[in-house]
């Protein structure tokens, strides 16, 4: 709110001074220099915490060492943009929407259920689960049941899976969740406030902790592939998750590796761990809060549920059981077009960062070293000098061939050296969700009058609290 006012008093660019000098564009044009050129591409100032946290220099989202980001960021694409791991990404979006449905079976099955025909249940809570083993699933190979816990906890009847791991898998879910917290308490507390003032210094320990925890999490599972590695025969096949591209990546295990004696080196155990731990939350958070505010709008405009279904069931028939395999993806269109226009009306990361640590030209002026800057992308998302009728939830608008967005005017996944690398693997999982979803069941909001229920995490990232849905079966 506070920074929607700004837009409205002061227009594309203005300064805000509280913790620290900051320069909002909320204007495409202003982006030009801003995501294009190589100087800009760290993502905020190179804060202390950054080092106590364990991520200073590492990884990808918080990696503000350039040769590194570029290192972590090769190994990443190479990775995670392979047919082979789109294969995974459909697979598992079908194995894990299965599951879902039996623990959905085991709580709607009981007879008073039954009769009312409508049964409730909070939609964000279980695809945040959902989310999280799916995507510790594919980018570690290893399995999580998160959505087995939170059934556990709503149910008499237990998922059947192995309690331990069942408990392991929340306390994982819980400390990753922690983490985008802990870096923003990190950033904008100093050491001595964090180290000794009593009550910050309890939050610090408690965020340390969950961190300690994920790391041994992560370490153990990098251990165990490594050694998957060195067990399996030079003639078998290797998974196709992202763990073992990293590990394998620069071996002789390598199908594309070429021994010249100036081979690039492989990557280092802490290094995977950090874009592990990259991948997993930005990779469940995000998913989540898109696929919730999906269903919010599109249980608020039945025209566009109604082209959306003649679609799904154009292509599945009267199938609801078959898997979905990637040439539906690729002609669910209308399905792709609603995930676009969800992110553009309400984005979930509000404002791209930047940071400039050498004097630079941007919007037009000439900005001093040490000057951190945000793309107010809800701002350029709504503006009507790039969108007809930007406050319209109009999916149709990306259905047009000829239609292209004004350059720099939709960054939903971000853009320039930043674009998220992870763009394609959200975008096959939320289309093939809302098929899986749609054409086996109708979904309505329990409270149609209410605004949909969400916070702001640091003024930059906007999650959904709750959303309340009834779910049956379609006829």
């Amino acid at each position: 709110m506070f920074y929607k006012y700004c837009y409205e008093k002061y227009g594309g660019i203005y300064e805000t001074n509280n913790l620290l000098r900051c320069i909002v564009l909320c204007r495409a044009e202003y982006l030009e220099d801003f995501l294009s050129k190589s100087t800009h591409g760290m993502r905020s100032a190179n804060y202390k915490g950054l080092k106590e946290l364990g991520i200073e220099g590492k990884g990808i989202t918080y990696n503000n060492n350039f040769k590194s980001w570029t290192f972590n960021r090769h190994f990443f694409n190479q990775a995670i943009l392979s047919p082979k791991f789109t294969n995974e990404v459909i697979d598992w979006t079908n194995e894990l929407f299965n599951e879902l449905e039996g623990y959905w079976d085991k709580l709607f099955s009981r007879e008073e259920i039954i009769k009312e025909k409508k049964n409730k249940l909070d939609f964000f809570i279980w695809f945040n689960h959902y989310k999280n083993d799916m995507i510790i699933k594919l980018l570690t190979g290893e399995r999580t049941y998160s959505m087995a816990n939170y059934f556990n906890t709503l149910s008499d009847e237990k998922s059947g899976h192995q309690s331990e791991r069942v408990e392991d898998s929340e306390k994982l879910f819980q400390a990753i969740r922690k983490f985008h917290t802990g870096y923003l308490f990190f950033s904008v507390t100093t050491p001595f406030i964090r180290r000794y003032v009593p009550y910050y210094k309890n939050i610090a320990n408690d965020i340390l902790q969950n961190i300690g925890f994920t790391n041994q999490k992560l370490d153990e599972i990098i251990k165990r592939r490594r050694q998957q590695i060195e067990d399996t025969p030079l003639d078998k096949p290797l998974p196709h998750d992202m763990l073992t591209s990293m590990i394998i990546k620069n071996t002789f295990r390598d199908g594309n590796y070429i021994e010249t004696g100036e081979a690039n080196r492989s990557m280092t155990d802490s290094e995977i761990r950090v874009n592990l731990f990259d991948g997993i939350s930005n990779g469940s958070y995000k998913s989540a809060n898109m696929l919730s505010f999906i269903i919010y709008y599109i249980a608020h405009h039945p025209n566009v549920k109604k082209k959306m279904l003649e679609e799904i069931d154009s292509i599945f028939q009267d199938d609801k059981m078959r898997t979905i395999n990637k040439d539906d993806f690729y002609n669910l269109k209308y399905c792709e077009a609603i995930v676009k226009e969800t992110a553009r009306i309400l984005p979930i990361v509000h404002f791209n960062t930047r940071y400039i640590d050498k004097p630079s030209e941007i919007a037009g002026y000439q900005w001093p070293a040490d000057t951190l800057f945000l793309a107010n992308i809800q701002a350029i998302h709504n503006n009507n000098d790039y969108w007809e009728k930007p406050n319209k939830f109009n999916p149709d608008r990306w259905m047009d061939e000829n239609f292209e967005p004004k350059k720099n005017s939709f960054i939903m996944f971000g853009g320039g050296l930043r674009l998220c690398p992870g763009r394609k693997l959200a975008t096959i999982e939320l289309v093939c969700l809302i098929a899986l979803l749609f054409r086996k069941y109708e979904i309505n909001l329990v409270d149609m009058n209410s605004p949909i229920k969400v916070k702001c995490d640091g003024g930059i990232l906007v999650s959904c609290v709750e959303l309340l849905v009834e779910i049956k079966p379609r006829n």
